[in-house]
């Protein structure tokens, strides 16, 4: 069976169930979530491609320019040890008032966040069923595996989603 979403984001009759109970990195939970208070409802895009997905670099600051010259604010998780380096330089700072990137995030804290308005995610089978317990619209950006069938059901079965270009 797969993952399950803690009682805390579902029905609440556990206040206190609120995570899986471990991270393959460590999260920067205070820095999160003083920043997605600060930001209106319904007012962030949230960008992450899980711990294995690599975008290519030319993919990442296509990504990063568009995140940049958007109306839009943005979240976006990207993995210090092997995706920071394929930044633009000056991104980080150039964008502080509209954007914040970390380096590992409390998935389920981020995606339950009112300000958070949509998720462009690589759609693995953990971020999908987290969305479809939070209701948070997906914009799909598979690179492998079962990513590319979990995107074709976001959107063409399920209709919560659509799949990047």
């Amino acid at each position: 069976m797969g993952p399950t979403i803690p009682s805390m984001y579902l029905d609440t009759r556990l206040d206190d169930n609120k995570d899986y109970g471990m991270n393959i990195f460590n999260p920067e939970t205070d820095a999160c979530r003083s920043w997605l208070n600060g930001k209106p409802n319904c007012s962030v895009v949230y960008v992450s491609f899980g711990s294995l997905a690599s975008p290519e670099a030319n993919r990442m600051q296509e990504l990063a320019l568009a995140l940049k010259g958007s109306d839009c604010n943005f979240f976006w998780v990207v993995r210090e040890t092997t995706e920071m380096a394929k930044l633009p330089t000056h991104l980080i700072e150039e964008t502080k008032e509209k954007g914040l990137v970390v380096t590992w995030c409390n998935q389920l804290e981020v995606l339950s966040h009112n300000s958070i308005c949509c998720f462009l995610t690589h759609c693995s089978l953990n971020s999908v069923l987290e969305v479809l317990s939070l209701g948070v619209p997906m914009l799909g950006m598979p690179f492998w595996t079962d990513q590319i069938t979990n995107v074709k059901l976001v959107e063409d079965v399920w209709g919560i989603g659509i799949t990047g270009r």
